[in-house]
């Protein structure tokens, strides 16, 4: 009797050892604790469409992520909760099963302007990437002030950072005032629009191929996009008269078309060389496809130890919210599909009739 128990011990230290060098998920609650937090939901799917499936039939507020595992294929499973309690489990230190996640940004869902950029640092050894990333700010706020009546400054960009010494990454999140986009697809056509000059520096034809693509689904989709203000649906052309600028600024538009072309910036500041001898650009336009999975703030890559930080050149500072950390406002701020409140919603369309116009001023 006493060697079994004796055995008994043994193999409950064991375990006890295994599970400390390599532990589980942190225990599962049925509940969070305080009463303004949401009623726990916490579900995982081999399937991203499984995921969203599964949403779709919750009451809460729920949303997509994807883990990335340590393995061989990159196998990556599909989480379906709040944001409350996904950063209440990802803030654990140690965040074993969580410390590679996405989040999913789901097709037709309104969303932020946002930015991936990267380059190789050993063949663009003078590129400065700090001044890149202003000049890049600089050049988007004056597009959506000029196209949309919408003003942005460095104050309103969370900067994240996960560079290494072999290479620059950084992700841009624009947190526009009460504004956001239809979708990540208008995203794309809108980055695209913007960096088409840049293009001819490029050579490049895989970028060519992706700004041809947005420039002809913009086209298709431009006369008969629709957004929604305060419950009703409207055409864009009334939609703009809401805005409250877009009239004035297109009648500027007209006037200066010819000027402005000739100032049309330079953008060779957003070229860089690519591994195999060639031209790119630094900003990468495959990220705006639906379902998009976008690495989170604090996250590495699977088999990488580089996470998203707070970049040293960051200027945005969240403002202070009751029963929020500021970490935790940080998370929240940089998800792309967190939009807080009914903001006014921005199409390709618009950016469509600023070019047409500029085509018609220089008849």
């Amino acid at each position: 009797m006493k060697r079994k128990w004796e055995e008994r011990l043994k193999n409950v230290d064991e375990l006890a050892s295994r599970y400390k060098r390599k532990p589980l998920c942190p225990v599962y609650r049925p509940q969070l604790s305080k009463p303004w937090e949401p009623c726990s939901v916490w579900k995982l799917f081999r399937r991203q469409a499984q995921a969203f499936n599964y949403a779709k039939t919750c009451k809460e507020d729920v949303h997509v992520f994807a883990l990335e595992m340590n393995t061989e294929d990159g196998q990556r499973y599909y989480l379906v909760t709040t944001y409350t309690e996904f950063w209440f489990y990802y803030n654990k230190e140690q965040k074993t099963n969580l410390m590679h996640c996405y989040e999913v940004i789901p097709e037709k869902a309104v969303c932020k302007l946002y930015f991936d950029l990267e380059f190789y640092k050993p063949v663009n050894p003078e590129a400065d990437g700090k001044k890149m990333i202003a000049k890049l700010i600089e050049l988007v706020s004056k597009k959506l002030e000029e196209l949309y009546g919408v003003k942005c400054s460095v104050e309103d960009v969370l900067n994240l950072d996960s560079s290494t010494d072999e290479k620059f990454s950084h992700h841009l999140i624009f947190l526009l005032y009460k504004t956001a986009f239809k979708d990540n697809i208008h995203v794309g056509n809108f980055v695209k629009t913007v960096l088409q000059p840049a293009l001819v520096l490029t050579e490049n034809k895989a970028d060519a191929l992706i700004l041809e693509e947005g420039a002809d689904s913009a086209a298709s989709q431009s006369s008969k996009a629709t957004v929604e203000i305060d419950g009703t649906v409207v055409n864009l052309g009334a939609a703009k008269e809401a805005s409250g600028k877009w009239q004035s600024n297109m009648h500027k538009t007209l006037e200066n078309g010819k000027l402005q072309q000739k100032e049309n910036l330079d953008l060779s500041f957003l070229v860089v060389n690519d591994k195999e001898g060639g031209k790119q650009l630094v900003i990468d336009l495959g990220v705006y496809t639906k379902n998009r999975n976008f690495r989170l703030y604090k996250s590495s890559k699977a088999g990488k130890h580089a996470t998203l930080k707070i970049a040293e050149d960051n200027k945005f500072v969240p403002k202070p919210q009751k029963n929020i950390s500021v970490e935790e406002q940080y998370f929240l701020s940089s998800l792309v599909c967190n939009i807080r409140s009914r903001p006014f919603m921005l199409s390709e369309i618009q950016v469509h009739l600023f070019l047409f116009c500029l085509s018609l001023s220089n008849l």
